[in-house]
């Protein structure tokens, strides 16, 4: 147990000692999801001095039970204490002195009754993938185009030894970089990992400089125009929700599992976006069953709360059903009307709920593209849910930006397209990622093969014998009974029913049910599985013609099983001869098996696809043209530069020239592994603010050990970088105890904030010239010099950001 401040002490007394000795253990009270009946039963308890404890699963659980309880006042009843731990179920010691009560929260909230021991989410690491660079790849210099890495190499200058980056230009060439600048420098990405750049370029030639041009001209035209459909939902005004209230807590309470970390920041962001002013448009990228549609049912109901209506749109119709089982099935408690329009319902339901959410009787409705049309008229829309968003057509996306002028939007997805993820990226719309795996699920063993009765007959059956079920895809409605019945050949015990979009609704909706009721043993289907569908005993997957489908489709197909406890297999059927493209797709879903690799796949597709269509125009030769991660830089700073571009005032001043006496890198015998090596130095490059440097300074001594003179000089090297840049600093140049430091032309920082922190670090000063500005110091007390000029040049830069303010 934890968090149990005051645990209950009881006694159990017997005067005769051949009286009965049991703990008179009863059966606790229900509850049954009644808040005032548990407050009842609490401050019955109190008036008669019993002791009641209530175990919850987790601390989130825990304090939202405090607060529910605690009300205005924030105090529990006397003789009531909240706790973290595990039972099965809870009783009443009715013959203890006082009288223990101990309740669990699942029973409270009528969840599943399962021990739950705290524990790590454990099974394997989502995916955060770092691309080290080799000898030999392909990279590009931001001002000289594109070369080969050759190594990091070590340099002797005036008897200090630096690291630099040595890349190989066209006719031999050799550029070295220098560790600290490695943030110009970026890997070249191509449509696949075989791919080369047409050319490699000259230092100093014009091919480069044209290319460069070119690909900047293109990406800022097509960046004006959206950005102005952005900044106008930037500078709106939307409504304010409320913050959480009573229900809102009881309601989250009752979900069945421990949120992730990261589902618990997502609704976080999610919250705090509605109680903005700001319309809401964030996008939560989240692997297939990390709970994305738990955060969608949190922000429906904050919102019904407010008195706002809800449109849930979904890709499908079978998925648009199984959302609206989901959300009647967690707002049962409450008073929300929940309906759906699909093809599902006839044409008198149809007329009523469309009536119903004119005259704002409805409350959620969840929908397919038929949201969408002219006829669906809403009383008081105030949040739109958009799982899937890639898979609406462009009439459909026209239809969504009138939504989203006025009303908050979040889009869910597993797989984002290429251009919604760079938006994501590009700071144009906010961004949440769902990385971490839930507690005990596994990855999906991934093969690619060829036709194989045995094998396919092994598969099914391994699956059956542990009382599982089978999806198998085929795509191709006029030979899909054909199929079936081939299976039926293969496994003559299992029940085979076949489902596909051209089925009546009422028969679809027959099979998919007797599926999910575990009727079914195996489901030969098309593609209309693809999105959300939820079966968790379902683990094997078999696709049959797998290379006609795109990687996206793919991994959300295959996103199908893997969603419990158990080992999932997915097989994916291919003929003898498939084109290179789709063997190239199929390479990418079978190396990609860790949990939470969605948003690796969806980046693998970007580099496949060449970046085309991100802004809304074939951009694929210029993204090819200057490599992928290049392209993406300049991109991203072409949005930055015209966001900011009525910022006028904000000048960035160019990095100072710093030169330290003695060694300034990363020793072989401190670092050994290159690639850590070039990791670190990418960041040091990268940082934006000092207190980076002080926790990757602790980063270091914590990994490596205490840091050698060599890696100090580095670490402080880079401080002064920083904060020379902010005071428009052009060189600092220290040697032993003097230093001298030279500012640029215009820049007039008030020396008078110096003096005094100078003195204090017995520092002398001495003006050299006035316009520019260079000063002369030399240490006479005992500090570093070093040392003494970070702290003094951050007192000054702390000092100026508190005269702007």
């Amino acid at each position: 147990l934890r968090r149990v401040t005051a645990f209950p002490r009881v006694t159990l007394r017997a005067d005769d000692p051949d009286a009965d000795a049991s703990l008179g253990a009863e059966p606790p009270p229900v509850i049954d999801r009644d808040m005032k009946q548990l407050e009842a039963v609490l401050r019955e308890g109190s008036a008669r001095e019993e002791r009641t404890l209530i175990l919850c699963d987790n601390d989130g659980q825990a304090e939202r039970l405090e607060e529910i309880l605690g009300g205005r006042s924030g105090t529990l009843p006397t003789g009531t204490t909240i706790g973290i731990g595990s039972m099965a179920g809870g009783f009443v010691l009715s013959r203890a002195t006082p009288v223990l009560r101990v309740l669990t929260d699942h029973e409270i909230f009528q969840r599943s009754r399962r021990v739950r021991r705290t524990r790590r989410f454990r099974g394997a690491v989502s995916l955060e993938s770092l691309s080290h660079l080799t000898p030999g790849d392909h990279v590009v210099h931001i001002d000289h185009g594109i070369g080969i890495f050759r190594g990091l190499e070590t340099l002797e200058i005036a008897g200090r030894s630096i690291e630099s980056l040595t890349i190989e230009y066209a006719g031999g060439e050799i550029l070295r970089v220098p560790v600290h600048r490695l943030d110009l420098i970026e890997r070249w990405v191509g449509e696949d990992e075989t791919a080369r750049p047409k050319e490699i370029h000259k230092i100093g030639g014009r091919s480069w400089s044209r290319a460069r041009k070119k690909t900047e001209e293109a990406i800022r035209r097509m960046t004006a125009e959206l950005l102005e459909l952005y900044a106008r939902r930037e500078a709106g005004t939307g409504h304010r929700f409320t913050e959480d209230t009573h229900w809102q807590k009881e309601m989250e309470s009752s979900f069945l599992y421990e949120d992730t970390p990261d589902q618990r920041t997502a609704t976080q962001d999610v919250k705090r976006d509605m109680e903005s002013e700001r319309p809401m448009d964030r996008l939560i990228c989240g692997d297939v069953g990390y709970g994305k549609t738990e955060i969608a049912i949190r922000a429906a109901f904050k919102a019904v709360q407010d008195g706002k209506q809800v449109a849930v749109l979904a890709p499908t119709t079978i998925l648009a059903e199984q959302h609206r089982h989901t959300f009647e099935e967690r707002l049962a408690d409450y008073p929300v009307r929940v309906g759906s329009l699909s093809r599902f319902r006839s044409a008198s339901e149809t007329r009523d709920l469309l009536s119903a959410l004119e005259g704002g009787d409805l409350d959620i409705v969840i929908g397919t593209h038929r949201l969408l049309s002219s006829d669906v008229i809403f009383h008081d829309l105030g949040l739109l849910v958009i799982d899937e968003e890639q898979r609406f057509g462009v009439k459909h996306k026209e239809r969504l930006k009138e939504f989203k002028a006025s009303v908050d939007v979040l889009t869910l997805s597993a797989t984002p397209i290429p251009r919604t993820l760079h938006l994501s990226l590009s700071q144009i719309r906010d961004l949440t990622l769902i990385k971490t795996p839930p507690r005990d699920r596994m990855p999906i063993i991934t093969h690619v093969l060829p036709w194989s009765d045995g094998l396919l007959s092994e598969a099914i059956h391994r699956e059956l014998d542990r009382g599982g079920q089978c999806f198998f895809l085929h795509n191709r409605i006029e030979t899909i009974h054909t199929v079936a019945e081939r299976i039926r050949t293969l496994t003559p015990e299992a029940t085979v029913a076949v489902a596909h979009g051209q089925m009546t609704p009422r028969d679809l909706d027959e099979v998919m049910t007797r599926f999910v009721d575990a009727e079914v043993d195996v489901l030969v289907c098309t593609a209309i599985i693809e999105n959300g569908l939820d079966v968790p005993n379902a683990n094997t997957l078999i696709v049959d013609g797998a290379d006609r489908f795109g990687l996206s489709q793919l991994y959300q197909i295959r996103g199908r099983v893997g969603r419990s406890d158990r080992r999932a297999w997915c097989y994916l059927i291919t003929p003898d001869r498939v084109t290179e493209e789709a063997r190239r797709r199929l390479r990418v879903l079978e190396h990609h098996t860790e949990l939470g690799s969605g948003y690796q796949v969806a980046l693998r597709d970007l580099e496949m696809r060449g970046a085309g269509n991100l802004l809304g125009a074939d951009q694929s030769g210029f993204a090819h043209a200057v490599g992928i991660d290049t392209y993406l830089r300049l991109l991203e700073r072409t949005v930055r530069e015209i966001r900011h571009a009525e910022e006028l005032g904000e000048t960035e001043h160019p990095e100072p020239e710093i030169s330290l006496a003695g060694s300034a890198f990363l020793p072989e015998e401190y670092v050994s592994d290159s690639a850590q090596k070039l990791h670190i130095y990418r960041r040091l490059s990268r940082i934006r603010h000092h207190q980076e440097v002080r926790e990757i300074r602790e980063e270091l001594r914590d990994r490596f050990g205490p840091l050698p003179e060599e890696v100090e000089r580095l670490v402080d090297a880079t401080t002064l970088r920083l904060v020379g840049q902010r005071l428009g600093i052009e060189r600092i140049l220290v040697r032993g105890r003097t230093a001298r430091i030279n500012f640029r032309d215009g820049v007039h920082p008030r020396l008078q904030a110096l003096q005094g922190p100078l003195a204090d670090h017995q520092v002398d000063v001495e003006v050299r010239r006035i316009d520019p500005l260079s000063l002369a110091l030399s240490a006479v007390g005992a500090h570093r010099l070093t040392t003494t000029l970070i702290d003094v040049l951050s007192l000054l830069v702390e000092e100026g950001e508190a005269r702007a303010a």
